[in-house]
Order: structure tokens, then C-alpha cells, then sequence
């Protein structure tokens, strides 16, 4: 018999802020991009995005040993060795003065928060079950949000006061305190006698059963496809709004401004996914995010960039249907994995960003002085996360049938 499922306030609050972890060290060092690249002799000013695209190859690895290891060890134990990894990696980029390195530091940086990540997730999976923990994950995911709003003017704000390093001693400090609330106050989720015994056939069974789930792969590579394509999003924005647009002084509120515009999505998907199931609104927005990027590739395909205000509109309304699929895609694919949530919601975010990542690389190449590459690459894979979703809604008339 299924217990009843309450809502948690401090769980959820706990489980946001450690997401937010991942989120600040990523969105809160994009101004300082073009300062880091001088101070490290980045002679082409591309290769700075690596800073941005690295540590999400750190976390799609990461997540796939730190992930199913809480399988058997539990939750809490993962959580701070990862935090412990991720100490070790912020030294490594405060202390370095090459770029190479300092990429290498990222890398290790997203794997030592792939624990904060996917662990965050596999207790959610533990604690909550169907629409009611897509319910849960958006709320998550809204509060998750709350950061890019943020992080790009803290970073803006350290770098005039202090310097580019100022933001890694920052991201330290936050995630001490979130780690001591987490040990202080959230229990252990993953009962011991519902732990996998560890053996050397503990990553290949849980991959066997992972796969064995059609709904967990499908999902999954719908999310390695959005992420991806958003992804490009992220390690661009710096160089479009500053160097396309020229609009330096204007770009954390331009970033916060769009960064509401998902927020908003997975607050109303929190209010309306039990109401009309999460595999309904998923699809819905994933027909908008592939017809609102089509479109801008149809108006524009000049390759010129239209004025500020109507890129402004295109983005909001792309993003606020990524704020209805991040939180769905991920509970989507977690619902068949419930015996395995750490490996399973670790094989989803290692295939959904080993995936992404090259994604990103590759568009971001080709945004140099038009935003078209951007809007292309949203076409392409939100065209092809549609075709997907549209086969397993056939698969899933043809079963109920």
C-alpha cells in the first residue's frame, strides 16, 4: 500500500538549496568570463564558454559513481564526500594561472557537485512517487531557479569590489552553510534495509535495469535534448548580450529577467501537473519549444539580429516552456526507478549531459556575431524531443488499447 504523500517544506527548501549550490557556481561566474580568459592568457575569447560547458562533463560523470554508490551507502555520506571534492577543485581554479588547468578544476568542480545534483533527486524518489513528485521536483526546481535571477549580479557585484577569484570564495562560503543544515537537520532518507549491497555488479545491474525501462530512456534522451540546446544558452549569453548587443552594464538583469520566465513556468507547472499529469504538460510544452524556435528561424533567417526587445520576447517564451520540462523530464524518468533511485537518477543525468554537452559545444562554435546558430539548434532537438515524445504517446495508446 502506497503511503501518503504530505507536503515537506524544509525538505523541499533543503533539496532547492542544494541544487542552488550547482547553480551559483555555474550562472554567478558568467560576467567574469572575459576577466578570467585575460588573467589566464585566453588569446580567443570562444574558449572561455569551456568554463561554463566543463563543469556540466564534471556533473554528467559525477552523477554516475557518486549517484549509485548512495544506492548503498546512503544519501548523506555521498552528499559530503562530493562537497569535499568540490573543495578540492575550487582551490585548484583560486590557485592556478592556466587556463588548462583551470578547466580541469571546473571538470572536478561538477563532479563534486554531481552529489548535491543527482542525490538531491534520488531523495525526492525516496520520499515521493507519480504527479505528486513532479509536483515536488518543480517546486524544487522554482526555487532552484531563484539563483541565475541572482548569481550573474553577485558576480558583477564581487568582481567591482574584489576580484574574478572572490566568486569561487563566495560559492565555498554558501556551500559550507547549506551542508551544515543538511547535516543538521535532514534525515537519512534511504532506509538501510532498502540499500543495494554493494559489489562489483553494482553499476552494470543497475544499468541493465535501467534500460530495460523504455519510459526512463526516451525521457532521458528528451532531456539530454533540451538541455543541450538550452545549455548553448547558457555559455553564449555573455558574449550575445555584451559583445552582439553591447549591453555589458544591462546583462545580469537581462539574464535575472529570463531566468523569472522559468521560474514562473514550474511554479504554475507545480499548481498543475497533479490536476492534468506531468506526460501532458510535457508534451504541450515541448510542441511550444519547437515551434517558438522554428519561428524565430523563419522570420530571421537572414542571420540578422532583430532589435533587443523581440530576441528579449523569443527567449522568454522559449524558456518559459523549458520551465514545464526540466521538472516533468526528470520525474518522467525517475517514475519506472523507484528501486534504484540513486543509479537510476544518476544514469538519467549522466546520459541527459554527456549528451548535452557536446550539443552545446558544437551550436556554441557558430555564435560568433548572430544569434541564428542559437534558434537553430533549439529547432533541431526540440523538433527531435518531439518526435520522441510523439512515439511514446503512441506506445502508450497502443498498451492501453
Amino acid at each position: 500500500m502506497e503511503k501518503p504523500q504530505h507536503f515537506k517544506f524544509e525538505f523541499v527548501a533543503l533539496m532547492a538549496s542544494l541544487m542552488s549550490i550547482v547553480a551559483l557556481s555555474i550562472d554567478a561566474l558568467l560576467p567574469a568570463l572575459p576577466e578570467i580568459g585575460a588573467s589566464l592568457g585566453v588569446t580567443n575569447p570562444e574558449n572561455n564558454q569551456f568554463l561554463i560547458t566543463m563543469i556540466f562533463l564534471g556533473i554528467g560523470f559525477g552523477q554516475l559513481i557518486l549517484g549509485p554508490l548512495s544506492d548503498s551507502f546512503g544519501r548523506k555520506p555521498l552528499v559530503y564526500v562530493g562537497f569535499l571534492i568540490f573543495i578540492l577543485a575550487s582551490i585548484i581554479c583560486v590557485t592556478t594561472k592556466s587556463f588548462e588547468v583551470m578547466i580541469a578544476g571546473r571538470t572536478l568542480q561538477g563532479f563534486g557537485l554531481a552529489s548535491a545534483r543527482t542525490i538531491s533527486i534520488s531523495m525526492v524518489r525516496d520520499e515521493f512517487s507519480g504527479d505528486y513528485m513532479a509536483k515536488i521536483i518543480s517546486i524544487i526546481v522554482m526555487f532552484f531557479l531563484l539563483v541565475p535571477v541572482i548569481a550573474p549580479t553577485l558576480g558583477q557585484f564581487l568582481i567591482n569590489f574584489f576580484n574574478w577569484e572572490s566568486i569561487f570564495h563566495f560559492n565555498l562560503v554558501f556551500g559550507v552553510l547549506i551542508i551544515l543544515w543538511f547535516w543538521l537537520r535532514q534525515p537519512e532518507t534511504l532506509a538501510k534495509e532498502k540499500r543495494i549491497k554493494f559489489s562489483s555488479h553494482l553499476f552494470i545491474d543497475g544499468t541493465r535495469e535501467f534500460f530495460k525501462s523504455t519510459d526512463a530512456i526516451a525521457f532521458t534522451l528528451i532531456s539530454g535534448f533540451i538541455t543541450g540546446s538550452f545549455m548553448v544558452y547558457l555559455s553564449t549569453s555573455q558574449q550575445i548580450f555584451q559583445e552582439q548587443y553591447n549591453l555589458a552594464d544591462m546583462f545580469p538583469y537581462i539574464f535575472a529577467s529570463l531566468a523569472i520566465s522559468i521560474g514562473l513556468a514550474t511554479f504554475l507547472n507545480s499548481r498543475l501537473v497533479v490536476k492534468y499529469g506531468m506526460l501532458r504538460i510535457a508534451f504541450v510544452a515541448c510542441t511550444a519549444y519547437a515551434f517558438i524556435s522554428v519561428l524565430y528561424v523563419l522570420l530571421f533567417w537572414s542571420g540578422h539580429n532583430p532589435s533587443i526587445y523581440i530576441l528579449l520576447s523569443f527567449f522568454a517564451l522559449q524558456f518559459f516552456a523549458v520551465g514545464f520540462l526540466f521538472g516533468n523530464l526528470r520525474a518522467l524518468a525517475m517514475q519506472p526507478l523507484g528501486h534504484i533511485a540513486g543509479i537510476g537518477a544518476a544514469i538519467n543525468g549522466f546520459l541527459s549531459t554527456v549528451l548535452a554537452v557536446p550539443i552545446a559545444n558544437y551550436i556554441g562554435s557558430f555564435v560568433k556575431s548572430s544569434v541564428l546558430p542559437l534558434f537553430v539548434g533549439f529547432s533541431v532537438f526540440g523538433i527531435l524531443a518531439l518526435l520522441v515524445f510523439l512515439v511514446m504517446k503512441r506506445k502508450t495508446k497502443l498498451i492501453t488499447a
